[in-house]
């Protein structure tokens, strides 16, 4: 379709007839919510380069959001490498290409990443390659200047790698990565690669020991959520023909099989509430049995999903058109979650929310392009306090990328949600750490959750002065902290406070613990003639946890110990 059309025109569907007809009933301008303007915020002339995927995160700890462009050129073969791209925001949202001057490389990428993965609290970056080419991993060096690490700190395997993902896999506080791998190339057949971080940015790859063996043919996506509610992270490989793959987490980063409705094959996927329950669901996009189009499935809270996109996407919302991404998002701040679609043609779609998870196609929502989007990241880019996308584009077409600029707002006046917050018990383990782990939410979805100014964890020690530890982002929207360890006696109350870019703040409500000491054998909260019955059965039964003095035996010396602890209290 020609673009001067599109962008003059109103779009909609021509009554009796095949196609589309343009009418000629101009909308004012103010009417588009999200409005196209690459040409005044992204560098010119156009770079009209293959991009693949395009990440968002803040990498000069400057407060405001930068982009990368993993590129990468070639459908069924590869082509010459391209200059990957960092886009520099300088705060309103007008982007400069420093990509050359903050160290990115030449290569064939589909994916790049942002993570801290060496613990420096600065964000990393992963970039894989297609066509049997290996992995890249750049550190940053606190200013938002990159190192290839790869030699050093990778595996040496080469992949035909889509897509990868950071996740926590073992709850240490550190990224491990997930990769979906086609071996030879996206469009093969192999296995999903796991490697796991030793805490400082190297990785070993652990495949063959955590994973089953279940090769995904023509794999697309990587993406982790905790979708069975244990705060243990789980993740999904997305697989473009046969049937995608969800691995769920045993909790020490071990992962089985679940299975997955039938025809769950997808170009892409996204994890999101759609109707409320506070579980995640899944939408598929290029999925439709059949043909292309999308699918979605509603989750029961334990990870186990069932098809609705009959009545989630009924009769027309669902056409038959060639999509390459989506992502969920509420720009309209009422507490239900949209998407937009991005295509290859003829635009890209937004969807409406009715509250229950029933989408309806809304027209004129953003400006109308013909273009092949490959990806969709959302965020709050100009600082307004309303969210914005990014569409990058690669296929077909004149390769332009685009930004979508928030007009209309509302501007964010809705707190974070913070959905779940790990229990502690009480505990005798005077060494800790004690870590908790928290599920935090706002406005839209990505790879690495929403972007929010601060998650901190608050603890006080008996009553003290409330303590502030940051949350490490451990994948998708889970986060976490560990409060050290405290001698016996000591009560823990802990709550997530989290603040959105917007200020926007929101608090859980505080639970606690307390540090009973070895003598509370029965953890009771209290000492009393049932602990010393309590000591003595585990004594009687050769129990490890009755060596008292941790000798390595069981001897009278185990009884003195307890006395001695009971006597003063621990």
């Amino acid at each position: 379709m020609n673009q001067s059309i599109a962008r003059g025109f109103t779009i909609i569907p021509a009554i009796g007839l095949a196609g589309w007809t343009a009418l000629a009933v101009a909308p004012a301008a103010a009417q588009i919510q999200f409005v196209e303007q690459q040409s005044t915020r992204f560098p010119q002339p156009a770079l009209n380069e293959y991009t693949n995927q395009v990440a968002i995160g803040d990498i000069d700890k400057d407060n405001d959001l930068d982009l990368l462009l993993a590129n990468g050129q070639g459908f069924g073969s590869a082509g010459a490498p391209l200059q990957q791209r960092l886009f520099i925001n300088n705060g309103s949202g007008v982007f400069t290409d420093e990509s050359v001057l903050r160290g990115m490389p030449l290569l064939v990428a589909r994916d790049g990443q942002f993570g801290d993965v060496d613990g420096d609290d600065d964000l990393d970056i992963i970039f894989v390659q297609d066509f049997a080419k290996p992995a890249a991993l750049l550190l940053n060096d606190g200013t938002g200047k990159f190192t290839n690490v790869s030699s050093t700190h990778l595996p040496a395997i080469n992949l035909g790698a889509p897509h990868a993902t950071f996740i926590d896999i073992e709850n240490d506080g550190d990224l491990d990565l997930v990769i979906a791998n086609g071996t030879s190339s996206r469009f093969g057949t192999g296995p999903t690669q796991l490697w796991v971080n030793d805490g400082t940015g190297h990785f070993t790859d652990k495949t063959a020991i955590n994973l089953p063996s279940s090769p995904v043919s023509q794999p697309m996506e990587a993406i982790a959520a905790d979708v069975n509610a244990d705060f243990d992270l789980d993740f999904l490989i997305g697989a473009r023909s046969g049937v995608s793959k969800l691995f769920i987490n045993n909790g020490q980063g071990v992962f089985a099989l679940q299975a997955v409705p039938a025809g769950s094959s997808a170009y892409s996927f996204d994890f999101g509430d759609i109707d409320g329950d506070t579980d995640l669901d899944l939408i598929g996009i290029n999925n439709k049995p059949g043909g292309a189009g999308e699918s979605i499935w509603t989750n029961n809270g334990l990870g186990v999903y069932t098809d609705v996109s009959n009545t989630s996407l009924p009769g027309a919302n669902n056409p038959s058109i060639d999509d390459n991404d989506s992502k969920f998002f509420d720009p309209d701040y009422d507490g239900d979650l949209d998407f937009v679609v991005g295509s290859l043609g003829p635009t890209d779609r937004y969807y409406q929310n009715n509250g229950s998870g029933v989408f309806t196609i809304v027209t004129g929502k953003l400006t109308a392009l013909s273009d092949s989007t490959l990806d969709i990241e959302m965020a709050d880019l100009d600082n307004d306090n309303d969210l914005d996308f990014v569409t990058v584009q690669g296929e077909s077409g004149s390769f332009i990328d685009r930004i979508y600029i928030n007009t209309l707002g509302p501007a964010d006046t809705r707190a974070p949600r913070i959905n779940k917050v790990e229990t502690l018990q009480n505990t005798s383990d005077q060494a800790g750490p004690y870590v908790v782990r928290a599920e935090v939410r706002d406005d839209m979805t990505s790879d690495s959750g929403a972007f929010f100014k601060s998650i901190v964890l608050s603890y006080t020690l008996n009553g003290g002065t409330p303590i502030l530890l940051p949350m490490k982002w451990m994948g998708h929207e889970m986060n976490r902290a560990a409060i050290p360890g405290q001698p016996c006696g000591t009560l823990v109350a802990y709550k997530v406070i989290a603040t959105d870019r917007a200020g926007n703040v929101a608090q859980s409500a505080e639970q606690s613990f307390a540090v009973l000491g070895y003598a509370d054998c029965d953890e009771s909260g209290s000492l009393s003639i049932d602990d010393f019955i309590c000591f003595q059965t585990n004594f009687a039964i050769g129990d490890p946890a009755a060596d008292c003095d941790a000798s390595g035996s069981l001897t009278i010396d185990d009884f003195i110990c307890f006395q001695t602890l009971f006597a003063i209290g621990c």
